[in-house]
């Protein structure tokens, strides 16, 4: 496992340059870019710009991890569905052209009035498709466990199910909800066979089990990132080199 960054929002204000020092200072191995920051990867971008951050980045020992989007895929309005599967696409196709590995996705509710089994098969149905387009790019799609109602760890087994698609994985998300009797193991259970991405928070909170969850991303042979998704802080630098120095303790074996 490595330790990354969301620059949501501890880095939300800061520019590219700015990222990349702080990481390389503090020894932060990679990123994932949330979509509306000032770092400013956006689908907007010229084909000169992309290859401008793919080649900052490649002078770095910092990793361009994923792209962080809003898109989500549960509304009933069949416009607004299809309006997010082609802007989830057009991030996947600005993540090939900067060098990342994957793009972060998510449902974030179940609408009132739809039988749950629909919005299901319709957020599956959805990360099919972008599993089948981002295939020609040789990038993966992470599912936040996100959301009201789809932050239950069974609807996104559920989901899962439906989406059965090779570049299509899980983004452990590190909710409150994920704990039972003070273990995550029963809910990480539901997905393990599809986590592909983990976002983690206040390693010091103590309402959740962070040595247990490294020790079961271990045994699931998990050799992805851990990215710290973390509120901002007047000292971002000292917070997050003591972050890493906890962050190393609790994943030790």
């Amino acid at each position: 496992m490595r330790l990354g960054l969301v620059t949501y929002n501890i880095a939300k204000d800061w520019d590219l340059e700015t990222l990349l020092q702080v990481c390389e200072t503090v020894g932060i191995e990679g990123v994932e870019l949330r979509t509306t920051h000032r770092h400013g990867v956006e689908p907007t971008l010229s084909a000169e710009e992309r290859q401008g951050v793919r080649q900052r980045f490649e002078q770095t020992r910092v990793k361009l991890v994923g792209l962080g989007t809003t898109c989500e895929f549960h509304s009933p309005n069949r416009d607004e569905l299809q309006r997010q599967i082609e802007k989830a696409k057009q991030f996947i196709v600005l993540a090939h052209d900067v060098g990342a590995v994957g793009v972060k996705v998510r449902p974030n509710a179940l609408p009132e009035g739809v039988p749950r089994e629909k919005t299901i098969r319709q957020i599956g149905e959805a990360l099919r498709e972008l599993g089948d387009f981002a295939t020609g790019f040789g990038i993966e799609v992470w599912l936040e466990v996100h959301g009201r109602g789809t932050s239950d760890l069974s609807v996104i087994q559920a989901i899962m199910e439906v989406a059965h698609h090779p570049q299509v994985g899980v983004c452990w998300n590190s909710n409150r909800e994920d704990v039972v009797d003070g273990s995550v193991k029963a809910n990480f259970e539901k997905v393990r066979q599809w986590v592909r991405h983990a976002h983690i928070n206040e390693l010091w909170r103590e309402d959740y089990p962070w040595r247990e969850l490294f020790g079961l991303l271990r045994e699931a042979n998990y050799e992805g990132w851990t990215m710290a998704e973390i509120p901002e802080s007047s000292d971002a630098v000292r917070l997050l080199r003591y972050y890493r120095a906890l962050w190393r303790e609790l994943t030790r074996p």
